[in-house]
């Protein structure tokens, strides 16, 4: 390199690190920041990211096992093609509201439902809350139009989650992500959880169709015509990554059609490749009414969510002849309208079929479960591993014979060691009253072995001092 060129570059870096400089002291002055408590912390500022890594302010390197932090990035960082492309229709097209069409977002949508059989229409928005909070809207204009109103209630599980409008909060099975925004939507009602690690009946054989069969009774005591849909995620995902039992799925199908109520799979976190599958139902067998997504949508790249469903609720929706001035769904997304989102996705989805990332998760998956079950054999404090595909949650405990949950503050520790090593983990977060409990892993869907060795050492050393 030239003297010129070098003394350019450091001149750049000198730069670049008087506006990060500057910038955390805006950040601190200004920004209010998603759950935090700001009292007496300074914030990390992530600067810039490439493949599977970031680095803050100060120039430390992370790899990030978690995404973005909360299950996002999916094809990971310095993607240029993704970039491109929300560029290019940026300039053509950026935004007109989803009243009339625009090109991303049909090709998009074609491109989404060849994933997808059996569904056949996408309601676009712009966040997985939103998403669900059309679906919920959707629930109840069904129940007015063809039950008078009676069918209106909507199910939701115990430990899962599905947003943070009051409405979503209102259908989310997690005490302190709850507490203090009450009163809440009424209509939903909760069913219990599947988490068999902390089975309600202890060990037994049928454990996913005794969980299952709890819906059933949910739906009894409260009167099937009064039931309009149940809203799950495939795994839950927040409410410590818990894989639905064996025979709970199909159970759980069954239930719905014998009830007429609607399915609505919430895919936000599972959606476009997480698991080892285009969605985690996939796996399962069943056929939804609703899928929501967003988060991996785009990869963060851009933002965007769907509300996909099938043409049975599409035409329940809509006046045969048009006739009559509220029949048919009335609402809008301001932001459903922007282009850059489908674009974002249809670039998203391109490199996920083109570098054969199902595939690389199931293999990586494959692996970072072999490597976390040895990390069980090592350390008494993991009570259990569980996910599936590169989504996995380890789940601490006291003992392992009572299963007591450890603290909080020991996952908090656990991450923050893992933080000091240059990894980034994530953890349950202030949502339960005791399980806050549970370490989370969600890589991008590129990640190698290096990639895995490296996130499960540090979890390993972290647990190593932890211990002594």
């Amino acid at each position: 390199m030239s003297d010129w060129k070098a003394g350019s570059a450091i001149a750049d870096e000198m730069e670049s690190r008087e506006v990060s400089a500057k910038a955390v002291k805006q950040d601190a002055q200004h920004v209010w920041h998603h759950l935090t408590h700001h009292a007496g912390q300074e914030s990390m500022m992530i600067v810039r990211g490439e493949g599977m890594r970031v680095w803050d302010a100060q120039g430390n390197e992370y790899l990030d096992a978690v995404s973005g932090a909360v299950w996002t990035v999916n094809v990971g960082y310095g993607r240029k093609e993704i970039a491109d492309a929300v560029h290019a229709q940026l300039m053509t097209m950026n935004y007109f509201a989803q009243t009339a069409g625009n090109i991303p977002a049909a090709q998009f949508a074609e491109r989404l439902l060849e994933k997808m059989p059996g569904l056949s229409r996408v309601y676009y928005s712009n966040s997985g809350s939103e998403a669900n909070e059309k679906a919920f809207k959707m629930v109840r204009q069904i129940a007015a139009k063809k039950y008078g109103g009676k069918k209106h209630k909507i199910l939701y599980r115990e430990r899962d989650y599905h947003g943070t409008t009051i409405s979503c909060l209102s259908a989310t099975g997690q005490f302190e992500r709850k507490n203090q925004y009450g009163p809440f939507t009424p209509g939903f009602v909760e069913v219990p959880h599947c988490c068999e690690y902390r089975s309600q009946w202890g060990e037994v054989d049928d454990y996913g169709m005794r969980a299952a069969n709890e819906i059933e009774r949910v739906i009894l005591e409260e009167g099937p015509d009064t039931v309009g849909a149940i809203c799950l995620e495939p795994i839950t995902a927040g409410g410590g990554v818990i894989e639905p039992p064996e025979g709970y799925w199909p159970r759980v199908q069954e239930i719905c059609k014998q009830y007429d109520v609607l399915l609505h799979i919430d895919e936000v976190v599972c959606g476009l490749g997480r698991t080892g599958a285009w969605f985690g139902y996939q796996h399962y067998g069943i056929e939804p009414d609703f899928v929501t997504m967003a988060k991996g949508v785009a990869s963060g790249y851009a933002a965007i969510s769907c509300t996909v469903t099938n043409e049975k609720v599409f035409n329940l929706l809509q006046d045969d002849d048009g006739d009559n001035r509220m029949d048919y769904f009335r609402d809008i997304s301001t932001f459903g309208g922007c282009t850059a989102g489908p674009a974002a996705a249809l670039a998203n989805l391109e490199i996920i079929e083109r570098e054969e990332l199902l595939k690389n998760v199931q293999v990586q998956g494959a692996y970072l479960r072999q490597k976390l079950l040895t990390l069980k054999d090592k350390h008494p404090v993991v009570g259990d591993i569980r996910g599936k595909g590169l989504f996995m949650g380890i789940e601490l405990v006291k003992d392992r014979i009572t299963k007591e949950p450890v603290d909080e503050s020991v996952a908090m520790a656990v991450a923050g060691d893992c933080m000091k090593q240059g990894v980034i983990i994530g953890r349950t977060n202030r949502s339960f009253k005791e399980f806050n409990n549970t370490l989370c892993l969600s890589p991008a869907l590129i990640a190698t072995h290096q990639d895995i060795d490296t996130i499960v050492n540090a979890i390993d050393h972290s647990l190593e001092r932890l211990q002594n």
